[in-house]
């Protein structure tokens, strides 16, 4: 009898874990997408205009050498996404055709790249390569926004080497108004009149929002790495994604540098000193 007992509760035990594990499983919500990446898209069509079905498009990482491969669809249309920010080569094709390649092509945070091409007969050991041009028009994204990237970033000068400071580059971003919990003096920013507090503060596409605003330095985001550490972020102030969310006002979406097959580093020292500051007016009203 007790062997039939113990054996019924193990019976029951495992039955409840099946059912806890089938309810996890089912109730699991899907991981968001992260943010801080970018997109190529294009179409392949031949010398007539008509869309090539079946093309091969390889896109590689000129930083690493990495590739990746699809198809063109019915419509002609292929399409690599998320991609990191970067620059990268897009090659095509197709038998019966040469080869087109269009090199340097880069992708900032949030962007959509479109590259089209118009094969040719021919081999297709033959390579034509395209040289990669910036739209005039961005039309595949409606937000208005700014990209620093980080030639801007090592460049520009900087209060206290944080790059927060250049989202106020900007179209209708400005200091906010100089308070006793210190906001202008942490690189927080007004974006279309709204408080720094409800700016979106995103780090690698991850929630950099502290969710208690440190009233004493007046700073509203958690990590700020060093500018160093900056490959570029993006400045949206208006008509973003609903994939963001939270913001009313603005969002700063910064990406931190990501390894190439390239050795590189960065050394550097950082010093301050009123001494070194240029004299005023008022310091030198009397010939001091």
């Amino acid at each position: 009898m007790r062997a039939t007992a113990v054996s019924k509760l193990i019976q029951r035990a495992a039955l409840a874990m099946a059912v806890g594990a089938a309810v996890l499983l089912l109730s699991a919500l899907p991981l968001c997408a992260q943010v801080d990446t970018g997109a190529i898209l294009g179409t392949v069509t031949d010398a007539s205009g008509a869309n090539v079905r079946g093309a091969t498009v390889t896109l590689t990482n000129e930083g690493t050498n990495a590739t990746l491969s699809t198809t063109t669809g019915s419509d002609g249309g292929y399409k690599f996404t998320p991609v990191s920010i970067g620059q990268y080569t897009v090659s095509t094709n197709f038998q019966g055709f040469t080869t087109m390649t269009e090199r340097h092509v880069t992708v900032n945070v949030g962007s959509e790249v479109v590259i089209n091409f118009a094969l040719k007969p021919g081999a297709v050991t033959e390579t034509i390569e395209v040289a990669s041009t910036t739209p005039v028009l961005e039309t595949q994204d409606a937000s208005v926004g700014q990209v620093v990237d980080s030639r801007n970033v090592d460049s520009l000068p900087l209060n206290g080497r944080n790059f927060t400071f250049l989202a106020q580059l900007a179209a209708g971003v400005n200091t906010p108004q100089a308070d006793t919990r210190g906001n202008a003096a942490s690189g927080a920013f007004s974006a279309n009149g709204n408080r720094p507090a409800q700016n979106n503060y995103l780090l690698d596409g991850i929630d950099n929002n502290s969710d208690t605003v440190d009233f004493l330095n007046g700073t509203n985001y958690v990590v700020l790495p060093p500018v160093d550490a900056i490959q570029e972020f993006k400045v949206q102030t208006s008509d973003f994604s609903a994939e963001f969310g939270r913001s009313g006002a603005a969002v700063l979406n910064a990406s931190i540098k990501s390894g190439t097959n390239s050795f590189h580093g960065d050394v550097w020292e950082f010093f301050r000193n009123d001494k070194l500051d240029a004299a005023d007016f008022f310091e030198n009203a009397h010939n001091i």
